[in-house]
């Protein structure tokens, strides 16, 4: 006997959530369309044209009946309302203790590598009953990362990061796949997360897949390669801030003055457009001297030295 379930299987914390949600709108919809129906055929037989029904004294207006008829949807939508915004607030919010994954998305693939350096083509290994933070950016055009099982989706987008995260509940291997037509190949844009067992996925990490480099170095020590070494970042930012350009020990997370008196965090967003457009927003008390590295560093680099900046401390680390 063939079986064709109605949702696919639950395997995050999240996914209970929204199909008790999901499935409260449907009942809803069902309840309310079919009461319409029936009430349609009620009085179309009752009040037909050649009925016996007594139509004197006909009612232009009913207060208590509009109020019923008003306030029965006023209250489920207010409930839908905020059980719906609960439901995305725990979406969006990610959990302090998440693991970090960086995600590219390109044509016509996912590119992932962990804090720890594992990079992976078209899959995500991640361990069951761990938080899971994708920092996300596309290379080309919109994407949209999309985990049925999980109830998860999330638009990958070019020039900016997006984030969302999810805890896997079971063991398995669920479907990945790009939810946001993306070019000619958009349908072999497909992959899978592979939920394991903490110790299977610390056995992983520890002997896991080699970077495209051979090596498993992490993205933060990636990160310091290219800061150190390969574009000598470190000529100008020097960490006791007697360079051109201001020390970078410390900045992430925090709010950083710039010429104009305005104000900005340094989160990714910031540290990738200082990056590609450093005239962009010019630090108090430097100036605008940094060459631009657009066409020089790719998506991924720019993540690597994202890592590098957050390893360096930051407002959580260090206080304010």
């Amino acid at each position: 006997m063939l079986n064709f379930p109605l949702f696919p299987e639950q395997a995050s914390t999240l996914a209970p959530q929204v199909d008790m949600l999901f499935a409260f709108l449907m009942l809803v919809t069902a309840f309310f369309s079919l009461l319409i129906a029936l009430l349609i055929v009620f009085f179309s037989v009752k009040y037909h044209h050649k009925s016996k029904a007594d139509r004197r004294g006909a009612v232009d207006s009913h207060l208590p009946l509009e109020l019923v008829w008003t306030g029965i949807p006023l209250a489920i939508v207010i409930v839908v309302f905020v059980w719906g915004a609960r439901v995305f607030y725990r979406m969006k919010t990610i959990p302090p203790n998440a693991l970090e994954v960086f995600v590219v998305g390109k044509q016509w693939m996912w590119k992932i590598q962990h804090a720890q350096g594992q990079r992976e083509i078209n899959a995500l290994h991640v361990p069951v009953g761990q938080p899971i933070e994708l920092t996300m950016i596309s290379e080309d055009v919109i994407h949209n990362f999309s985990v049925p099982a999980f109830r998860m989706k999330q638009d990958v987008l070019p020039g900016r990061y997006t984030r969302q995260w999810f805890q896997a509940t079971r063991t398995g291997e669920y479907s990945l796949f790009c939810d946001q037509y993306c070019g000619t190949l958009h349908a072999q844009m497909t992959g899978k997360i592979i939920a394991m067992p903490p110790i299977d996925y610390e056995r992983w990490l520890s002997g896991g897949a080699a970077s495209s480099s051979g090596s498993t170095s992490s993205s933060a020590a990636d990160g310091e390669k290219l800061f150190t070494s390969q574009y000598n970042c470190i000529s100008c930012h020097k960490a006791d801030g007697t360079g051109q350009g201001p020390s970078l020990r410390g900045v992430f997370g925090r709010t950083v003055a710039l010429e104009g008196g305005q104000t900005v965090t340094a989160d990714e967003g910031y540290i990738r457009e200082s990056i590609l457009q450093p005239a962009a927003k010019i630090v108090k008390g430097y100036k605008p001297v940094m060459p631009t590295y657009q066409g020089q560093l790719g998506e991924e680099d720019i993540l690597q030295l994202t890592a590098y900046i957050k390893s360096l401390g930051g407002a959580s680390e260090t206080g304010p």
